[in-house]
């Protein structure tokens, strides 16, 4: 039995105990009459067990889950009743990996999502320069040449012809490489005699001169030209972030953001009262330690709305870009094996320091070669922690060790998953996305073992479930089709069948899962006495509705802590 299975048994033991206390306060808020998935599960089938009807709510916790009659006896004089008509009630969704600022910042900038070609691709880019103020920086992303006619990547000349006296960055979808025009490239002082960064590349034309394609490490000349947006623009992408999470049920986010000043913003936007989801904030590993140490200390675990997490590194890129990094070369790009991140030694003793002072890690790494760098780091540091003793982030000996992404990975590393329980953190919207070019990036054989749900489950790794948004859309619905059908949404394309789950596994890895990701499964995921009333209310029953119609999802409510933050209109 693993540990999220253990975890299960004891909340639904712990439930059916605190249902049978003979006293118990009245409630400030009742729902009756409702479908409640509790997301308790049998251990052995991994099937939900029996349905409720309605839920009692005290503060911002559950303080009982059952029948309508039964939860109606907790009604007092102030106890406001909420009748859902028969609607489907469940744990609220917990993203495991999302970037904020970016999202609300491409909100707020050229949103290139979803263009179908290049002239498209330039024409929403002009709009936005019309409207610009004369020398602003044009800046915005997600282009997907994978979606034009001619797949090719942009250059900066194809930007120059709307650019005016602009400089413009545009990120394609993964966030992994970006074009700049000819301004911007001047602005960071890139030439035809700057060298490739370490773990990035600047592509070039026939004779030598950057074409305005920046890829990883590259970016980041072009990053810092770029000038610190103002407090009033990061709290306007902020709060349209938060919004769009309210609206897709989403009551905890494990978020990514850009910097530190993005924090700031949420702990601004927490002091006033206006939070709407609960946020686990990552730090960058790269940092110096009493850095790290000093924000840890001013925002700690013990604030359940907004506090410091996990540290995230990269150790490669993205499958999209050609850069996620693999154990062999690309099938369509026999030459590249993709850009590795870091020296192997360096990132171990780097890994085994932060984990000897009690930070959980987790590691972006999609490619096979990522995740070897990832997994032989994490042995290297649990190695180090056990034999002194160190203690994890919620005084345990299970460091909760994370893999981001884990898309393409060997049988072998699954079982080093296994062995270390390493969490394998994923996006399962990504493959809607990918799967029309995924096999021909790694061929077959490599590919059965790509975004490999099922076989993570099989060997009892923990799976924790998220968007990545911005790169995909925020919500979790098309996560959970892809999960249960590897299918394209116009269900004309599968991808490898064999690695599809259960609704139940999908949205345990949505809930549960996530909740472990971050070591609150004490406090989330599941619709039980004790458990933090966050809570979603959908117009169909996800676990009866074919594949299609789950596409068509829409939330009525989204509840946080008891509050209720969204109600659609």
């Amino acid at each position: 039995m693993n540990v999220r299975t253990a975890v299960l048994l004891s909340l639904a033991f712990c439930s059916a105990q605190a249902q049978d206390q003979p006293v118990m306060p009245k409630a400030d808020l009742i729902f009756v009459h409702g479908n409640v998935y509790t997301g308790v599960v049998e251990a052995s089938s991994f099937k939900s067990i029996k349905r409720a009807q309605a839920i009692a709510v005290r503060g911002d916790r559950i303080e009982a889950v059952g029948e309508n009659a039964e939860i109606l006896k907790l009604k007092g004089p102030q106890t406001e009743v909420i009748d859902l008509g028969g609607r489907f009630i469940m744990p609220g969704f917990n993203d495991a990996h999302v970037h904020l600022s970016e999202g609300g910042s491409q909100r707020l900038n050229v949103n290139l999502i979803g263009v179908k070609s290049l002239d498209e691709f330039r024409e929403r880019i002009r709009a936005k320069v019309e409207a610009a103020a004369p020398g602003d920086w044009i800046l915005g992303g997600g282009w997907d040449e994978n979606l034009w006619p001619v797949k090719t990547v942009p250059t900066r000349w194809d930007v120059d012809e709307v650019s005016g006296d602009h400089p413009i960055f545009l990120d394609r979808v993964d966030g992994h490489i970006a074009v700049a025009n000819t301004r911007a490239l001047q602005l960071a002082s890139i030439t035809i005699a700057s060298r490739d960064p370490k773990g990035g590349k600047i592509d070039r034309d026939s004779n030598g001169q950057p074409n305005g394609i920046l890829r990883e490490t590259a970016r980041a000349a072009v990053v810092n030209a770029i000038p610190e947006p103002t407090h009033d623009k990061r709290r306007q992408a902020m709060e349209a972030a938060l919004a769009d999470a309210a609206q897709w049920g989403l009551t905890s986010l494990q978020d990514n953001s850009k910097s530190w000043e993005d924090f700031k913003i949420l702990e601004e936007i927490e002091k006033e009262g206006k939070l709407t989801a609960r946020i686990s904030e990552w730090l960058p590993f790269n940092d110096p330690l009493d850095q790290l140490n000093a924000k840890r200390k001013q925002h700690p675990a013990s604030d359940p709305m907004l506090h410091t997490g996990m540290l995230k590194a990269f150790m490669d890129g993205s499958l999209g870009s050609h850069t996620a990094a693999l154990l062999e070369p690309y099938a369509d790009d026999p030459k590249n094996v993709g850009l590795p991140q870091y020296d192997p030694a360096k990132l171990n003793d780097m890994a085994k320091e932060r984990v000897l002072d009690g930070f959980q890690l987790g590691f972006h790494a999609i490619g096979d070669k990522g995740a070897q760098l990832a997994l032989d780091a994490f042995a290297e540091a649990e190695k180090a922690a056990k034999e002194k003793k160190v203690k994890a982030a919620n005084g345990g000996n299970d460091y909760r060790l994370r893999i981001e992404h884990a898309q393409v990975v060997t049988p072998l590393e699954i079982v080093k998953f296994r062995d270390l329980k390493v969490i394998a953190s994923m996006q399962p919207c990504h493959l809607l996305t990918d799967m029309r070019w995924a096999q021909a990036r790694l061929g077959e054989k490599r590919a059965a073992h790509s975004y490999a749900w099922n076989e993570f489950l099989k060997r009892g790794v923990t799976l924790a479930f998220g968007t990545d948004y911005p790169v995909e859309p925020l919500t979790p619905f098309r996560g959970l089709y892809a999960a249960i059908t590897r299918k394209s949404e116009d269900g004309k394309q599968e991808y490898f069948p064999e690695q599809k789950i259960t609704m139940d596994q999908a949205i345990a890895a949505y809930t549960t899962g996530s909740a472990f990701a971050e070591f609150e499964e004490k406090q989330k995921g599941l619709m039980v006495p004790g458990m933090f009333a966050d809570f979603t209310v959908l117009d169909r029953d996800i676990t009866a509705v074919s594949p299609q119609k789950l596409l068509e999802t829409k939330v009525l409510r989204t509840v946080v802590g008891g509050k209720t933050v969204y109600e659609a209109k």
